[in-house]
């Protein structure tokens, strides 16, 4: 019997002409597809879920769904895999060679390529590694990834706000602060120890597999589990986790984790959980290292995780941070030290006082950084201690200018021409103390006052602070 054909429609993915392509693929009648980002519906109304996925392929490879992926994968600038193809070049290479590409996605027989192994360093120290696929591994996944996402949406748990579609920190923090403020001030901190690296693939290919029943598309997604990774110019292959940073992960990662989910609601508790960081709040030290012990054997049978017994902890909600914040014992709201410390982190390495850079440009670099920060960060109880880094920024901006001047010739003119008397601009330019001593007297006050700094353009932590909180 000769295999069906259907006529589907090949587009270029910057325009919407349209050519007419005769390819053999699994037909269904069961699903459809929409644009961009809008939900995948199934038309056969009233029959299992499982069995409304069957050709879930068509939907990932249609043309309406490929170009949103590749505007996704476009929008977030991600650098080349191993074979170097830029993101901007795939358009071109897509419309040479899509009737292959999808031919191969159909039948099984497309093989991912290799992924690139990246470390970045830590906030807490350490290397994170990251995978980076190649451009079109990317987009596929990116493709697969909005096909399943409205599959898997209305399958999550309510206390899951991490990757996942008109969720975000803030409204983590918000219900872990209403479960503060009723009482709940002991946390048990979780914590999995190289989560992305130990997942476990049968476990999932088996969670996915009770939903989604297109074995073509089961396929693909466990071959880009076993994707091998260069290190070092060889590729090594993968038999346990999943590679950080590929569009795939956050979906898989969640579907993993939405079990641990399941099973904190079955037993009634209260958590929150963003990614694989969950807080679980309870009433009383006792009942949460309880909590931590049997939760903690569930991980490691179950689910086949570790778990980091050496950070995860049972503390007051004021003694740990959650997603940058600290939760106050009132359920308010306020900054992390650590977020505080490496904040000034970033600021110390764009003032550093050898980079050779002019004093506006350091003025337009700092914008963006503390504009994000504070965007982040607004809701934290924390007047006074913007008060002091904005403080904090202008004295390390005077170091910076002071130091401009090189010459005592030099800096006594710059003092006097800013306003400060000229015996008095003599006594600082003469000075032997150091620029960070100098900063913090009065004629550097004087010349480079809070005014001036406004007038140049300088971004104001705590007046901007007040006005998105009014």
């Amino acid at each position: 019997m000769a295999q069906p054909q259907a006529i589907t429609y090949q587009y270029d993915l910057f325009s919407e002409q349209r050519q007419d392509v005769i390819r053999p693929f699994p037909t269904s009648e069961t699903v459809c597809g929409a644009s961009g980002t809008k939900a995948f519906q199934v038309k056969e109304a009233g029959e299992q879920e499982r069995a409304l996925t069957p050709d879930l392929m068509s939907l990932v490879l249609s043309h309406d769904n490929i170009k949103a992926a590749y505007k996704q994968v476009k929008r977030n600038k991600g650098v080349a895999g191993i074979d170097q193809m830029p993101t901007g070049d795939f358009a071109e290479w897509y419309s040479q060679n899509a009737e292959t590409l999808q031919s191969e996605l159909y039948n099984g027989a497309y093989q991912p390529q290799g992924v690139k192994q990246v470390e970045i360093p830590k906030p807490n120290g350490g290397k994170r590694k990251l995978g980076i696929p190649t451009v079109t591994d990317r987009i596929i996944q990116q493709a697969i990834s909005q096909v399943l996402n409205p599959i898997y949406e209305r399958k999550f748990s309510d206390h899951s706000y991490g990757f996942r579609p008109n969720r975000k920190a803030h409204q983590a923090l918000k219900k872990g602060s209403e479960y503060v403020s009723e009482g709940r001030v002991i946390v048990v901190d979780m914590d999995l120890k190289t989560f992305f690296d130990v997942v476990n693939h049968d476990r999932l290919m088996y969670l996915l597999s009770t939903t989604i029943s297109d074995k073509t598309l089961l396929w693909l997604i466990r071959k880009y589990l076993q994707s091998g990774i260069l290190i070092d110019g060889v590729v090594s292959q993968r038999t346990e986790g999943m590679p950080q940073g590929s569009p795939l992960s956050p979906l898989l990662s969640n579907i993993v984790l939405d079990e641990l989910d399941k099973e904190l609601e079955r037993r009634g508790h209260k958590f929150v959980r963003y990614a694989d960081d969950c807080n679980i709040y309870v009433r009383s030290q006792r009942a949460g290292e309880r909590l931590l012990a049997s939760i903690s054997v569930f991980i490691e049978t179950k689910l086949k995780l570790l778990v980091n017994k050496e950070k995860s902890r049972v503390c007051p909600v004021n003694h740990t941070k959650f997603l940058g914040y600290t939760i106050q014992r009132d359920g308010s709201l306020s900054i992390a030290n650590e977020s505080v410390k490496r904040f000034k982190e970033k600021v110390r390495k764009l003032t550093k006082r050898n980079r050779g850079v002019n004093f506006e440009q350091i003025i337009v670099e700092l914008e963006p950084v503390m504009r994000g920060w504070l965007n982040y960060f607004r809701h934290a109880r924390c007047k006074r201690l913007l008060e002091n880094i904005d403080s904090w920024i202008r004295r390390k901006l005077r170091c910076y200018r002071l130091k401009q001047c090189k010459r005592v010739i030099t800096l006594q003119q710059f003092l006097k021409s800013h306003g400060v008397e000229t015996w008095q601009s003599w006594i600082l330019a003469l000075s032997g103390k150091g620029l960070w001593c100098k900063s913090g007297c009065p004629q550097a006050h004087q010349a480079l006052s809070n005014r001036w700094f406004n007038d140049v353009g300088l971004y104001n932590l705590s007046l901007n602070y007040a006005r998105l909180n009014h």
